[in-house]
């Protein structure tokens, strides 16, 4: 059994940075491709960044790009969210999911997701 566990969120004025975690486990961490998505109130999930299981290819939304890094340590089963520049519309809960297949930017392609970790920013 897979699980997907993030942490790391919680309430920043705009211009502050956080850094969300997330740790899988429960299956090798090898071969992994991590994504992050995030769902505001009211929206659908939207995706906002991606990388490969080597960290060679990253992805991001239009959104976050210039604003947010992704990372992983694979010594750790763990991956990274660093967020700058927030914005009161980067307000909403965020998720971590996991497949075994190539990194995609769709919420379908990932079988594996966290709980989700609130993320508020204040203007």
């Amino acid at each position: 059994q897979v699980r997907v566990v993030e942490s790391g969120g919680g309430l920043v004025q705009a211009g502050g940075s956080l850094r969300l975690s997330c740790v899988a486990s429960g299956r090798s961490f090898i071969g992994s491709s991590m994504g992050w998505f995030r769902q505001a109130p009211g929206k659908e999930r939207e995706f906002v960044a991606a990388i490969s299981w080597t960290g060679g290819s990253t992805y991001y939304a239009d959104s976050v790009k210039g604003r947010s890094t992704i990372s992983r340590d694979n010594d750790k089963n763990t991956v990274y969210l660093q967020m700058n520049i927030l914005k009161p519309e980067d307000t909403a809960v965020y998720y971590c999911a996991a497949t075994w297949r190539p990194a995609t930017t769709t919420p379908g392609g990932y079988s594996y997701w966290g709980q989700g970790t609130q993320v508020a920013v204040s203007s």
